[in-house]
Order: C-alpha cells, then structure tokens, then sequence
C-alpha cells in the first residue's frame, strides 16, 4: 500500500510544498481528469511524488490556489507520463515546468510494444499496477480509498521508471532524441479552436443537405450551451448518434420528435424543448453551411494515382524506406516521421530536390532535427528515384 497524504486546504498545501521543495531530484506528477463525465478538461486531482519528501495528492477544487506549490517545484525537472495529455490541466492551475521527462514518449521512441503507464512499470521495474480507476468519475467527493491508493501508485514509481528508461535511452543512442521530443511537447502551443467545430459530430457524414446540417450545427451548439452549464460531458446527455437520428429522421413536430427510438439521452426528453427549439432554429437559419470545408490537406493517398501521378510515385518510394528505417531505429513510424509530414513533402515538394531542401520543408512542418537528420536523406533519394527509376547516390546518414 503506497504511503501518501491527502492536501485539502492552503494549509496544507503550504506545508506539502515545503517538504517537496526540501525533496531531492526530479519530481513525478500526474493529473486525473473526469474526461467522459464533466464538460471541463479540468484536474480533479495532481499527484506529487519527490524523493526525501513523499507522495501527496493534491484536490484542486478545495485548495484552489496553487502559487506555493509552483515555487516548490516550477525549477525541477518534471516526470510525466503522456505529458500531452496532463500539461493543458496543469497550467489551468498555474503549474509549469521548465523541462519534462516523458515516460510514455520514451517507450515509445525506444520500442517499447505496451506503452501504458501500467505496463511500463512493468517491463522496467517488474511490478504490477492495478488500473481499474482509470476511466473513473474523478470529480466525485469524497474520493474513495482505493482510488487515492490508485493514485498514489500513479506517481510512486516514476523516478525509478524515468532512471531505466534514461539508461536504455542511452544504450540505444537516443538520448538526443528523447530530449528534442520532451522540448518539443514542453513547447508546443494548443490548438486553435476549430473554425466549425460542430464538424467533430460522430456520424455527420450520413446527413445530407445543407439544410439539415444547420439543424446538425444548432443541436450540437445547442447541446454544448446546456453541457456547458451543468458541467456535464456532452455525450453523456444526449449521444452523437443520437443527434444525428434526430436530423436524419426530420421529425415535423415536437412530438415526432419525442417518438424517434434513436433518440436517447438522459436529456433526449427532459430538455425536449430545448431540442425542438434548435431544431426549428437550424431549419430557420439562412448561413447555411457548405457541405465540403476546403482543405489544405492532401486527399487520401488512394486518390493520388489519378489526380497527381508523380506525387503517388514519390509516396510510394519513400514511405517504405520510412518504414525500414524505423523498423531499424526500434520505434514506430510515426515517431520516426509523422506520416502527415511526408505525404505533405510528397504531395507538394521543394522545387529542387536534395536533402538541405528536404529538411526546410520538413523543418517548416514541425519536424524536429533528428527526425529531419534520420529521413531527409531517404526522403530525397526515393524522390529522385520515383522520376528517373534508379537509386539514387545516397550519403550515410549521421
């Protein structure tokens, strides 16, 4: 059973941080969410772990202000697990660190085949991690006692898991690697809001018209305004598919609409006339949406034969040599080069083919450098060699 303690109050808080800012080393944090169940992406819980001080979980809720705990901390290395998925809540409660180590990220690069929290203390340490709290409700209070033990093993094994995985970096010679992608995600800006996000609506492919998409676009605005207000996960008052089966059944009164079977929800019928009121907004509309959003993506692979034969021949080069040299670094494809990246250089590449222009455009794209030093070179010559059909005189690559 982990050691730990509960901090409740500013108090309390004042006195954790004080024991984490005499602690030594790095320190390991987590966060959990009620992801599936509140509107917010909010954290409900942080979990602090230091040597010489201990494991303490922290409720966001009641403590509020977390300044002392930033002053104890904010100068450390930080361990993370998935640190994408964390930071966004962390710096909701101004926690920031200077520098991350990512223990999922890590496994990732050096090939690990389960990269889960679980199952790389596992293969590191050889100990077992139960997760069956892991989609809970962490919003609820009081928190039961196996989920704070839960919690508290989330953040008890991370500096051993980070010293392993730092030595395996190591043997591997992917130190560098590592600490360009830690920069990376420690850098990286959020997404801009999507310019129609009601688009995201699982299943809107199967509505047709525009008409009916302005009544997809109100009932979804609508759903978010009432989500929004109860704190509550959109999904979990009325499901996508069954906003969708309202569109798509085109109920002609308030009535027809209570009698769609598909249309389900703990608020499919107690807000009906909420509902019924986006519905007859989306139908009166007169900014009725296009059915197509341009793009500046590539189309699908699929299609490039026909629209744009020589980029398929340069996809089709390239991305095996990707993957081969993936396969040779011991880590996914996708961490080698995100595959976006090089349909992108692929469908559309520099005017002059070799490898420094290759790497301006990957370099542009968001590639890091040891990416671009592992795939530029490959990347150019299977483009040279899609036009003229024979290899091309390729520099080792350093």
């Amino acid at each position: 059973m982990a050691d730990y303690d509960v901090i409740e109050d500013a108090d309390g808080l004042r006195a954790a941080s004080a024991r984490l800012s005499a602690g030594s080393g790095p320190v390991a944090v987590d966060v959990e969410r009620a992801s599936g169940f509140r509107y917010s992406q909010r954290a409900y819980l942080v979990q602090v772990f230091r040597r010489d001080a201990g494991v303490f979980l922290f409720d966001p809720p009641a403590i509020g202000d977390f300044v002392a705990l930033e002053d104890a901390i904010g100068g450390e290395e930080w361990i993370l697990h998935a640190a994408s998925q964390d930071l966004p809540s962390l710096r909701e409660l101004g926690l920031e660190p200077p520098s991350i180590f990512d223990t999922e990220l890590a496994a990732r690069l050096l090939g690990h085949e389960r990269v889960g929290l679980g199952a790389v203390v596992e293969d590191t340490l050889g100990i077992t991690l139960a997760k069956e709290h892991s989609a809970s409700d962490w919003s609820t209070r009081p928190l039961p006692q196996s989920w704070l033990e839960y919690a508290a093993l989330d953040v008890e094994y991370l500096v051993d898991v980070r010293e392993a995985l730092v030595q395996e970096l190591a043997e591997q010679g992917k130190t560098g690697f590592a600490s360009e992608e830690f920069a990376s995600v420690l850098a990286r800006l959020p997404k801009p809001p999507r310019e129609d996000p009601w688009r995201r609506l699982s299943g809107l492919h199967t509505v047709r018209g525009r008409r009916n998409l302005a009544v997809a676009r109100a009932l979804w605005l609508s759903r978010e305004e009432y989500a929004r207000e109860q704190d509550v996960a959109p999904g979990r008052l009325v499901p996508d598919r069954a906003l969708v089966a309202a569109v798509r059944a085109e109920p002609a009164t308030k009535r027809d609409l209570a009698g769609v079977k598909e249309f389900t929800g703990r608020a499919s019928r107690s807000q009906i006339d909420r509902w019924w009121t986006a519905i007859e907004e989306g139908r009166a509309a007169t900014d009725l949406p296009v059915e197509r959003i341009p793009s500046d993506s590539p189309p699908p692979p699929r299609a490039w034969s026909d629209r744009n034969p020589a980029a398929d021949a340069r996809l089709k080069v390239a991305r095996p040599r990707i993957e081969a040299r993936a396969e040779e670094l011991h880590m996914p494809t996708e961490n080698l080069l995100t595959p976006e990246l090089l349909r992108r250089v692929a469908w559309n590449p520099p005017a002059v083919i070799d490898v420094a222009s290759i790497g301006r455009s990957l370099a542009d794209l968001g590639a890091r450098e040891w990416q671009i030093a592992q795939t530029a070179q490959l990347i150019a010559d299977a483009f040279v060699e899609s036009v003229h059909g024979v290899p091309a005189a390729s520099e080792p690559v350093s």
